[in-house]
């Protein structure tokens, strides 16, 4: 199980390893909504783009249950799939009959 630090008063603890299996191009889904829902500001214009929300505080921690539930459902859909035909046997041994 991994743990995510929040920030300096929340970590939450308990992430399932198999949620880093669902990947975004070479993030997991996890890591990429960590890395766009951060506080940052523009070194030219100075405008501070804060995705946290005054009015709803529990806003990033549902979010990031979401994407870890979503990624766990992604993760067991794709290992029930099928293996894709590529016009050999993949490995399987074919059988006649």
């Amino acid at each position: 199980m991994s743990s995510l630090t929040y920030n300096d008063f929340l970590m939450l603890d308990g992430i399932p390893p198999q949620t880093f299996e669902d990947r975004l191009g070479n993030r997991s889904a996890l890591e990429w909504v960590i890395d766009q829902y951060q506080v940052s500001t523009d070194k030219r214009s100075g405008i501070t783009n804060d995705p946290n929300r005054p009015e709803d505080p529990e806003y990033i921690v549902r979010l990031l249950g979401q994407v870890i539930t979503l990624s766990l459902e992604t993760v067991k859909v794709v290992k029930g799939l099928p293996a894709l035909g590529t016009g050999g046997t993949g490995g399987r041994e074919v059988v006649h009959g």
